[in-house]
């Protein structure tokens, strides 16, 4: 399964190099105690891509852990509170947080290996701001073409209830009268009601997944319920296998690894 996996990975990797060859795309590394992974961070979140560059130069990530590592969902590293913590600290973010402005882009998801930044929670973070102080790496899982449909109603069939409650509803008594005694003005509001719902729809938070993503989750995997909720800036295109090494680490009751995973990114 993880070759089947990782030969997916390579196809869309070499889709994506191609894409991105002649974009002067910034490369990096990240080395580890288990393994190198390196990487290139996308010229289309700027922002982000900068700050990390930055921030990479300066040391800050130098001597941190991956400090979260959730199985089939993502590993995390970076925060300054990790160099050095003493074996079961809990971590989290760190005390010299970076904080900029979200990048989201539907050409970018949670495919297995992007690289992305985290954040605070909704409820401190309206704007869904990004902390480019640490950052993860998705592991994720393989998705079915079917799970990822009902997902998407999961989501879609409770915003369009709320429209037409909100917009059809109040004119239900008018429409019926309409209906019976002027077509034409019947049609007309009807019309009308139903461009605003469209409109109201188009504009929300609806989930309609690309080919490209429908692609990715169901061959190589992904966190899709993390799409257009954190920005994605970039991607690994080797050491792999070092990802999946970290990821499976026996953890704490924090997902904390029992074993230190430090590293050192170096900007090519």
């Amino acid at each position: 399964m993880q070759t089947a996996r990782l030969i997916c990975m390579l196809l869309l990797i070499g889709v994506a190099c191609e894409q991105w060859a002649n974009a002067q795309s910034v490369r990096f590394e990240i080395q580890t105690n288990m393994g190198t992974m390196k990487g290139f961070l996308y010229d289309d979140t700027p922002t982000h891509r900068d700050k990390f560059v930055e921030l990479a130069h300066a040391g800050h990530y130098d001597g941190t852990l991956f400090y979260r590592c959730v199985k089939d969902f993502v590993i995390q590293g970076g925060s300054s509170d990790s160099r050095g913590a003493k074996p079961g600290q809990h971590i989290g973010y760190g005390s010299d947080a970076v904080n900029i402005d979200s990048e989201f882009s539907k050409k970018h998801f949670h495919k297995y290996g992007a690289l992305c930044a985290p954040r605070q929670p909704d409820k401190v973070n309206v704007f869904k701001t990004s902390d480019i102080s640490q950052f993860y790496i998705v592991k994720g899982r393989v998705y079915t073409d079917e799970y990822l449909t009902q997902y998407e109603k999961s989501i879609n069939v409770p915003i369009r209830k709320k429209l037409k409650q909100m917009y059809l509803a109040p004119h239900r008594d008018e429409l019926n009268k309409l209906k019976e005694t002027d077509k034409k003005a019947y049609n007309a509001l009807l019309t009308e009601i139903k461009e605003k719902i469209e409109f109201e729809y188009r504009i929300s938070d609806y989930k309609e997944f690309s080919p490209e993503q429908r692609s990715a989750y169901t061959s190589i995997g992904g966190a899709p319920q993390l799409d257009n909720e954190y920005t994605v800036f970039g991607e690994l295109t080797e050491g792999l296998d070092v990802m999946e090494k970290i990821s499976n680490l026996a953890v704490d009751k924090n997902s904390r690894p029992l074993k230190d995973v430090k590293m050192k990114v170096i900007i090519k």
